[in-house]
């Protein structure tokens, strides 16, 4: 007989795990979450647990996109997950890693969304995604990891742990140019004074197109005010106590984090 899922089970075994402050691990093979589409099930899950606290849905993350971060994770595809409301920061934010397990940072190009993309007959591409964006910024993701062992976390379970997004530290808003290319830019990263990082964007509109069609599917499309973010440009980095990240993209500005 086939064994019957319950996303509603795998989530609160997610926000138990988050309660008690536990080390990530993927979920255990008896709550059956054997597929992709069962790891968003679960995910939209925990959404409605999280609402009360963490507010509404009021953005998207794009989570291993690049080449570097899916060998990282050993995970050959990209990963969306939620921003919730009050998990949005606006720079130069301070933040208390008390309050997280295992806080990490990753470096983003982030969008604004002016136009809904709402699930139509053919896939949203780079190109018609284009006139939707309203302004880019630079972001920090803020990603709760608990001391994941990345090599051995499976993508269903990562999905349906909402990809360990903990928010996001936005800076200001840039308004978009529709002729304007967001692929290749520049970006660096100091840490206390000192540059560390550098990389470049990939492709942003191609991402923010993957996450509009996949949330549109799921019957969660992009609506106005809404955020994006659209992968790393530096890879994923821990933060200590005492530090102060700033990260900058070319020609669009910067955004800035002390952790306390």
């Amino acid at each position: 007989m086939a064994r019957s899922f319950d996303p509603e089970a795998v989530a609160r075994h997610f926000a138990t795990a988050h309660a008690d402050r536990a080390r990530y691990s993927n979920v255990p093979a008896e709550l059956g979450l054997d597929t992709i589409a069962d790891g968003y099930r679960a995910q939209e899950a925990l959404a409605v647990l999280l609402a009360s606290r963490e507010g509404r849905v009021a953005g998207l993350k794009i989570a291993t996109t690049t080449k570097v971060m899916q060998q990282l994770m050993g995970i050959d595809h990209p990963c969306g997950g939620l921003i919730f409301e009050r998990r949005v920061h606006a720079s130069p934010a301070r933040l208390k890693l008390s309050d997280y397990i295992h806080l990490m940072i990753e470096c983003e190009l982030a969008v604004r969304i002016g136009r809904a993309l709402p699930k139509q007959a053919g896939p949203h591409t780079a190109e018609t995604v284009r006139p939707a964006v309203a302004a880019v910024m630079p972001a920090f993701e803020l990603i709760e990891d608990r001391n994941a062992d990345y090599k051995t976390s499976e993508a269903r379970s990562l999905i349906a742990d909402n990809c360990w997004n903990a928010g996001v530290v936005l800076g200001a808003e840039t308004p978009f140019k529709p002729e304007a290319s967001l692929a290749g830019i520049a970006g660096s990263l100091t840490i206390n004074g000192k540059q560390v990082r550098e990389g470049t964007t990939d492709d942003p509109l191609a991402a923010l197109a993957w996450v509009a069609n996949l949330y549109a599917e799921r019957g969660r499309p992009l609506e106005p005010g809404m955020v994006v973010i659209t992968g790393s440009v530096i890879a994923t980095l821990p933060i200590a106590p005492g530090d102060t990240f700033v990260f900058r993209l070319d020609g669009i500005g910067s955004t800035q984090l002390e952790a306390v």
